[in-house]
């Protein structure tokens, strides 16, 4: 499991990656931590789940210029604090340099978010000039 993508992705924020198959899929977990949570109920925010199936999307596809380029996602359930989020990415089309990729996460095999994520493989770092 060689990652060639997002090399400085910080794990207790984004997750920590369990399984890749370059081009086709990923599996990456994470753990909800104390700094997530947005209220006394130990909800965490959205955008941790989200952030998760994101990254698992750009390990799907695995590639350095790997870019997301638009995401369609629904909330079904929510996560507190001590979850353990799994997210599944696995790639479902390749035109050109454009991948769809759908993602699922969950927790306790119960689903928390599903949807698909576009990406884009450029000819080179999204910041180079």
């Amino acid at each position: 499991m060689e990652i060639k993508t997002h090399l400085l992705a910080h794990g207790p924020l984004l997750g920590t990656p369990l399984e890749i198959e370059d081009g086709k899929s990923a599996i990456v977990k994470l753990v909800a931590i104390e700094n997530m949570v947005v209220d006394e109920e130990r909800l965490v925010h959205g955008g941790f789940a989200f952030g998760l199936a994101d990254y698992a999307a750009m390990l799907a596809v695995n590639d350095p210029n790997v870019v997301i380029g638009g995401a369609n996602v629904r909330f079904t359930a929510p996560v507190k604090r001590g979850d353990i989020m799994i997210a599944e990415a696995k790639v479902i089309q390749e035109i050109k340099r454009k991948r769809l990729i759908e993602v699922e996460v969950k927790v306790d095999n119960k689903q928390v978010l599903t949807g698909e994520i576009t990406c884009f493989v450029l000819e080179k770092h999204v910041l180079s000039r």
